[in-house]
């Protein structure tokens, strides 16, 4: 049974699960040519995290060029890459990651087939510019005959009533039963400090974000390959749904938790939010924070009106 599964440290034909301590490059070398279905992953963003150094644009640059040059080789042809980042910040000046490094992936003769935008409401709060509140998936081919299966990933249909009005199909529904196409905007939580899945990782992405790509890029049995592994989201991912997943991490404390999250979902106890649960809405939930202290002096009043008198009393 999937419980019995063993975490290998190195590649092997035989794996199912492999978590690698070290280099991604020294990992990557030992996967053959065209092995794996998908790679998905989420990058240091060169911005002096604890588990990055931090290094000149160019310099992080040509780091991940080699690192996807060796992606690259070892996706199989009906494969796809998707490349998670977001913005690398120099005194306030960003540059946008996924622009950065497009020529490495252009130049590798992939072809870009999605720029998904990755909407979360929860992040660091700025005074000279706008919040950031995106990061983004680009999603690279290595041909045009590529898998790709939509349907385990639709979402409700805004109007499951719509009929056509005209035509030979006039009367009959017109969309599809199973739902519609999420499109190229996700609204999925990021994983903040009240998350289910939080962990002491500080850049933790959401096991719901890799799944809709397991689901839609890969087909069960297929490897899922993630180069910066972090605390093993993407292994999770490909796990939940009979994929095989592979990953390298260099930091030890994330590697053990990685470990702890991979036994914990194979024993099928590890919690994570529901890929398609809607995202909380306050208001709707009668949360009173939503309720604005400096507006609701006239109600309280009000409502003081309608309270009993009661007599208090020391003791």
């Amino acid at each position: 049974m999937i419980n019995t599964i063993a975490i290998s440290e190195k590649f092997t034909p035989s794996s199912r699960v492999v978590v690698y301590s070290g280099e991604c490059l020294n990992l990557l070398k030992t996967v053959p040519n065209g092995a794996i279905q998908l790679v998905a992953t989420s990058p240091p963003y060169n911005i002096g995290k604890e588990y990055e150094k931090k290094l000149n644009l160019k310099n992080y640059i040509a780091q991940q060029g080699a690192v996807i040059t060796e992606c690259v080789r070892t996706l199989s042809d009906q494969g796809s890459l998707c490349w998670q980042v977001g913005n690398y910040v120099d005194a306030g000046s960003i540059v946008p990651l996924d622009t950065a490094l497009y020529p490495i992936f252009n130049d590798l003769g992939l072809k870009m087939r999605n720029r998904i935008i990755w909407h979360f409401e929860h992040g660091l709060h700025c005074s000279k510019r706008f919040s950031g509140r995106y990061e983004t998936i680009i999603w690279f081919t290595k041909t045009n005959d590529y898998f790709f299966n939509l349907d385990p990933v639709r979402v409700p249909q805004k109007y499951p009533g719509k009929k056509y009005f005209k035509g030979p199909k006039a009367g009959e529904y017109s969309c599809n039963p199973l739902g519609k196409n999420p499109g190229d905007i996700w609204v999925i939580p990021n994983v903040k400090s009240n998350h289910v899945e939080k962990t002491e990782h500080p850049c933790q992405f959401p096991v719901g974000l890799i799944e809709r790509l397991v689901l839609s890029l890969t087909k069960e049995d297929d490897w899922v390959l993630d180069p910066f592994l972090g605390t093993g989201t993407s292994i999770v991912a490909a796990i939940k749904h009979n994929r095989k997943g592979a990953g390298a991490e260099i930091f030890p404390k994330y590697v053990q938790l990685a470990h702890e999250r991979i036994k914990q979902e194979l024993s099928g106890i590890l919690k994570t939010r529901p890929m398609n649960k809607p995202v909380y809405d306050p208001e709707k939930a009668g949360n009173s924070l939503r309720i604005v202290p400096w507006e609701k002096t006239s109600i309280d009043d009000q409502l003081k009106l309608l309270e009993k008198p009661v007599r208090y009393c020391a003791k």
